[in-house]
């Protein structure tokens, strides 16, 4: 045996997917080793955005889908005069560049909230890998569904008339994706700053700090500058079902 077969690529394992600790949320069930090879000969070494990095902008050629591998990014367009909408913010796990499917160019931007590791996926080569590997195909349109959901649901939660209810609904969202991660749901780290979750839920940023004390004040929640921590999430699930105060501070009211 040629001795040199055997040595171990230390470049390769720390960029292999059958490695990271995220492998579980971006990779189907059961996938081999072969096709975990296929895969990986198909991703890019990791890019580091530092806060404020761009990963891509508007108008940039579509080359390839990326996986926020860790940090957090977040993702908007800008309007003729120059005002920002963000569309999402992006943890570990979940991948962003879809936008450019449909005209083979970004139609918007992605920055980074805090520094970030990115896996870049070459669309032409990952194409070529799902069309050989089809349970992996199946993992790509299921998230593209779930990226679709969650566009569903910001949409919902932007026609939502009570604020308090918008703000609760993005905090439960987000730590039923700290979940996913296998992360402590109730102890959450908001890399985006109030301007930026005011500008999502289509608030103003005023609004956004009075409901954090007001659900400071329930018990709902203890916050400390970016880190916050649900006290109780029954009452936070109650007060995304609800527009109103809870139904037991509504029956000790009655």
């Amino acid at each position: 045996m040629d001795p040199g077969t055997n040595v171990l690529d230390l470049s390769q394992l720390r960029r292999s997917c059958s490695s990271c600790a995220l492998s579980e949320l971006c990779l189907p069930a059961g996938i081999g080793n072969d096709d975990l090879e296929r895969l990986d000969t198909a991703v890019r070494d990791k890019r580091t955005l530092d806060r404020g990095g761009m990963l891509y902008r508007d108008g940039d050629p579509f080359e390839a889908l990326y996986v926020v591998r860790s940090g957090s990014l977040k993702t908007f367009v800008l309007d003729d005069s120059g005002d920002v909408q963000i569309l999402g913010f992006h943890l570990p796990g979940e991948i962003i560049g879809f936008d450019a499917l449909a005209s083979n160019q970004h139609v918007s931007q992605a920055e980074a909230l805090e520094r970030s590791s990115i896996c870049e996926l070459p669309y032409a080569r990952l194409q070529q890998v799902t069309s050989e590997v089809p349970a992996l195909h199946r993992q790509l349109m299921r998230v593209i569904s779930r990226e679709v959901i969650e566009e569903h649901r910001h949409l919902v939660m932007m026609g939502r008339q009570q604020a308090q209810e918008q703000l609760a609904i993005f905090l439960k969202s987000l730590a039923d994706r700290y979940q996913r991660l296998q992360r402590d749901s109730t102890a959450l780290t908001l890399s985006m700053s109030r301007y930026d979750i005011a500008n999502y839920l289509g608030l103003v940023v005023e609004t956004v700090s009075r409901l954090f004390s007001r659900l400071e004040e329930m018990g709902v929640l203890e916050v400390n500058r970016k880190s916050v921590r649900i006290c109780r999430p029954d009452l936070l699930a109650e007060l995304c079902r609800s527009s109103g105060v809870p139904a037991s501070k509504r029956r000790d009211a009655g």
